[in-house]
């Protein structure tokens, strides 16, 4: 699984394409069906209108000009130009429904992507580059919606259309008419020869473009660290790789693409040319007339029109089908982590938190922790310490829920967190990860993001708490101060800070701090220490910190290791114990 999570590796479907995707698409063309009903008729009627055309030219070219009849000649080219113009208007108004009807195909499609995004759990996101994610949401939504909206419309109308041009063949002509139907079993032929060449073609464009936006994604996120260790010119060089393996599948993609239309184009030229050779030297003269050609000439274009336009359409839809599939397969994904079915709202906590033999694993086989177990008392202070990876975080992730354990139970308060609702469970939680994200906007509205009914007044209380009223007030907005996205304009201690009073906002009865105090500096720390102390009473706190000289007034101190809890204790019991809090305390009080 964990190969999954690189920008040069191809995604495997999942699940195949077959006709439950198309049902599937079905559900949201549906819910358009009624203006694409009036669209569909608007087609047909122009199409029928601009069928009369060759009736009228021939009728012109046999009587109305050997006649000499001059008002006839202008009336009947008065109505030829009035069924112009009719097709022309009712095909522009078709035109605009069916662009309304695109765009909202696009945003319901897009609506329940994101949606669906936003119930995935961590793991989904910890094995996908996340420019694989955005290039469904966006391109890949893009390149189907006509295909789900003009495409159907299309593909019906450029049926009828055949039949109509068909009907009005044999009415004018049943030898020429079989002459021009003669070039479909070649047709038929070569569309069964490439379309599985094509699907495949279309699929292996669909992986290199999510490579190169995977890529290009994760290089400007880390342009910072790319100039710092010059290398621009490296990365020139991958680029050009996978820029170049793209330009590749899609030119094999758009080759055999373009067999389509070669093969109409020349199977056209050879019937019409065919339908003058039979006219004029096969048939006789008395039962075909000049006029007859012309209006066959003129059918056999049309009644090719429609071949090539479903050609056009069958390419399309080989393309959106490699969409489609990655569409379907991320509405697919399962939500890991959610309600079940008979959840239960859990009631306010006071923060009691019991792990019972709780074993867990990112990858099956390799556990992270084995047969946990441990209580903890409301309001009570604890402290994970341990090397790197031992699994400190993991531990603060599964009390969350962000992760389901593999075996085992964790409970608050005496309530299975897996038996009661994600929201009653995070929203008495108060949660500051090792990554302080800032959203773009003001900061004003980044500490307001985990109590949405704030007052200004409670959210600069909980800034002056976390010692970050101070420098917001330095700006020149204060906190209608605008940041940008990762907030690249603050410090990482700023970013902090900025963070901190976003989780303390939210009045948790569980705090998670992790290495929340890593970016900043001593002077700050302590500070914001005191602030701290007064709102951690009463408040169960698992705090997680490497520098452990800030974590020597917890009530107990837990040191993960081994997959579990080697050792617990308050400061002063562990370091008379003499055990590795002692060695990894010793060994930090000596670098300082």
């Amino acid at each position: 699984m964990a190969t999954r999570n690189k920008f040069d590796v191809d995604e495997n479907l999942e699940s195949p394409f077959d006709i439950r995707h198309f049902r599937r698409a079905m559900v949201y063309i549906r819910k358009q069906q009624k203006p694409m009903l009036l669209a569909f008729a608007l087609s047909a009627l122009s199409a029928g209108i601009a069928l009369t055309a060759p009736l009228i030219m021939q009728h012109v070219i046999d009587v109305t000009i050997p006649n000499q009849n001059a008002s006839g000649l202008v009336g009947w080219s008065l109505l030829m130009l009035a069924t112009i113009l009719i097709s022309v208007i009712l095909a522009t108004i078709r035109s605009r429904i069916m662009t309304r009807v695109g765009q909202e195909i696009i945003f319901e499609i897009r609506t329940d992507l994101f949606k669906h995004l936003q119930e995935l759990p961590f793991q989904y996101y910890d094995d996908r580059p996340q420019g694989k994610i955005l290039i469904r949401v966006v391109n890949y939504v893009n390149s189907v919606s006509d295909v789900l909206s003009n495409g159907i419309i299309n593909f019906i109308l450029e049926i009828v259309n055949l039949i109509f041009i068909a009907i009005f063949m044999f009415a004018v002509n049943v030898q020429l008419s079989l002459v021009i139907l003669a070039g479909l079993p070649v047709f038929l032929g070569v569309m069964l020869l490439i379309k599985t060449r094509q699907r495949r073609a279309w699929q292996a464009v669909s992986n290199k473009s999510s490579n190169l936006n995977a890529y290009l994604q994760e290089s400007i996120s880390g342009i910072r660290v790319t100039q710092i260790f010059t290398r621009e010119q490296h990365n020139e060089g991958i680029f050009t790789r996978l820029s170049g393996n793209f330009r590749k599948e899609w030119m094999r993609a758009v080759y055999l693409n373009n067999l389509v239309p070669f093969s109409v184009d020349n199977l056209s030229t050879i019937v019409t040319t065919s339908i003058y050779l039979v006219g004029l030297l096969a048939l006789s003269p008395g039962t075909v007339t000049f006029g007859v050609i012309l209006a066959m000439s003129s059918y056999a274009a049309r009644f090719w029109q429609p071949i090539l336009n479903l050609s056009n359409l069958y390419n399309s839809f080989i393309n959106a089908v490699a969409y489609l599939e990655r569409i379907f397969e991320t509405l697919d994904e399962p939500v890991t982590v959610s309600d079940v079915t008979d959840a239960k709202e859990l009631p306010p906590i006071q923060g009691g938190v019991t792990f019972d033999n709780v074993t867990f694993a990112y990858d099956p086989g390799t556990n992270i922790l084995e047969n946990l177990s441990f209580e903890v008392e409301p309001g009570e202070s604890i402290a994970l310490v341990g090397p790197t990876g031992a699994g400190k975080t993991t531990v603060v992730n599964l009390i969350s829920r962000f992760y389901n354990v593999t075996d085992g139970q964790i409970r608050i308060d005496g309530h299975d967190i897996s038996q009661v609702s994600l929201r009653s469970l995070r929203s008495q939680m108060g949660i500051m990860l090792q990554d302080s994200f800032i959203f773009s906007g003001t900061i004003l509205d980044n500490i307001r993001y985990g109590k949405l009914d704030a007052t200004e007044e409670e959210i600069i209380a909980a800034a002056k708490t976390v010692c970050a009223d101070e420098f917001i007030r330095e700006f020149p907005d204060g906190y209608l101060t605008e940041v940008n996205e990762r907030g690249s304009k603050l410090s990482q201690g700023q970013r902090q800070l900025i963070s901190f009073a976003r989780t303390l906002l939210a009045d948790p009865r569980i705090l998670i701090l992790d290495e929340a105090t890593s970016s900043i500096d001593a002077k700050t720390e302590r500070l914001l220490q005191q602030g701290l102390n007064e709102l951690l009473k009463g408040r169960t706190s698992f705090i997680i910190a490497h520098r452990l000289s800030t974590v020597k007034n917890c009530d107990r101190i837990m040191y993960v290791w081994n997959k579990g809890i080697a050792e617990s204790g308050s400061h002063n019991e562990l370091m008379a114990q003499q055990g590795l809090y002692h060695r990894l305390y010793s060994a930090q009080k000596m670098e300082v």
